[in-house]
């Protein structure tokens, strides 16, 4: 009998802006759940419509968590009683079409994400809710690729471990998530790569004439004009050393008319440089995998371009501006044995150089050992699928 599973990711475009990295994740969940035979997905979105039509799910809209905390833990316990109680909530509350969608499936996905961390605490309250309502009615939940925390307060923590807790099976994508999550006595875990790194699999080219450049608009605690001009040096010093064009594409941006997002800081990074560069305008997730897959060199402060970089040996730099962007960009490096991180006080200082020098000299060796890593990583990756399928009841 086929299986109905609902799948949870951070997608939607909204406002002509689309988020790659988060559509990236979720799509590759699709993908790997229609290989094993689950080919009936409904998807939960801001933007149901849209998502529907981009992957050809049905789609829900997410449930929402608007106002203070306590508003939050009253209307997640309004949201659970009103799988058995519908009368908990207002008839046109959206929650009820997210309990109907799992009272009709096999089971509940959560997609990879690095959204589980008190910096965005109605992340953690839909995916806490949509868990409960999971165990409520006796379906199972997966948990793939997450980064966990690092910033969790004692609130959060309680929500978040509750969450892991009820799943069947629990993937995290770097080694300090993982750490953390076993400080907690959570025993169904796996150690597992982001989701995404296997979108494109397409075979590398044997060169490339470009260096693919994301950077959000988030510098930390740092200067943005001074994050702009330092960014701007570094990549003049790419283009010197590699003889490499900058190519600009952005991981959170229009779909098309003026520069929001990353967008506009790759406005004031190009206006900065003395060397030529050229912008790629987002479209898909597919788009950008195979961008980052393709090109010879990445820069990047966003995450999944390094993601998408690495398991292709493409010498990476990672910048992160803080704790959290640290813990996501060190682990997705640290998994194909690059250590390309230069954090932003690094950048500032004009320590960037050295490092693109480093990379490009060893980027034969980096390309020979992604070569070797990325089988292992793939048939682990493919091996953790076929158990998640298996968990729903499907033929791996």
């Amino acid at each position: 009998m086929p299986q109905r599973i609902v799948v949870i990711g951070d997608i939607g475009v909204v406002d002509g802006m689309i988020h790659i990295g988060d559509e990236a994740m979720f799509e590759a969940a699709v993908d790997a759940l229609r290989a094993r035979g689950i080919v009936d997905v409904t998807g939960v979105s801001t933007t149901p419509e849209e998502s529907a039509e981009r992957y050809a799910i049905s789609a829900v809209r997410t449930i929402g968590w608007p106002g203070s905390r306590a508003d939050r833990e009253d209307r997640l316990s309004r949201v659970v009683a009103a799988v058995s109680s519908p009368a908990a909530l207002d008839p046109d509350d959206p929650a009820h079409a997210v309990i109907a969608a799992i009272r009709d499936s096999d089971g509940l996905a959560i997609a990879g994400g690095g959204n589980m961390s008190t910096l965005w605490p109605h992340h953690i309250f839909e995916r806490a809710a949509l868990g409960r309502i999971a165990v409520a009615l006796d379906k199972p939940v997966v948990i793939s690729g997450q980064t966990i925390g690092p910033e969790l307060d004692d609130a959060d923590s309680a929500l978040v471990r509750d969450l892991l807790a009820s799943a069947e099976v629990v993937g995290l994508r770097e080694p300090s998530s993982f750490a953390l999550c076993e400080r907690w006595g959570l025993t169904n875990l796996t150690q597992t790569i982001d989701d995404a790194s296997f979108l494109v699999s397409a075979e590398v080219p044997a060169s490339s004439t470009y260096c693919l450049v994301s950077v959000a608009s988030h510098v930390g605690d740092s200067s943005r004009p001074e994050v702009v001009a330092a960014l701007a040096v570094l990549l003049d010093s790419v283009a010197e050393k590699t003889g490499l064009e900058i190519v600009f594409f952005a991981h959170f941006g229009p779909l098309d008319g003026p520069s929001r997002g990353d967008a506009v800081m790759h406005d004031a990074v190009i206006a900065a440089m003395s060397s030529p560069a050229r912008i790629v305008p987002p479209v898909d997730s597919t788009t950008g995998a195979s961008l980052a897959r393709g090109a010879a060199m990445v820069v990047s402060s966003r995450y999944h371009p390094v993601v998408f970089a690495v398991p292709a040996g493409v010498p990476t730099i990672g910048i992160p501006v803080d704790d959290y962007t640290g813990v996501k960009l060190r682990g997705a490096l640290g998994n194909f044995g690059q250590d390309g991180l230069l954090p932003v006080d690094e950048l500032l200082a004009g320590n960037g150089a050295a490092l693109v020098a480093r990379l490009w000299a060893d980027r034969d060796v980096i390309r020979s050992g992604a070569a070797t890593l990325a089988p292992t990583a793939r048939a682990a990756s493919s091996a953790w699928w076929d158990r998640i399928a298996a968990t729903f009841g499907a033929a791996s």
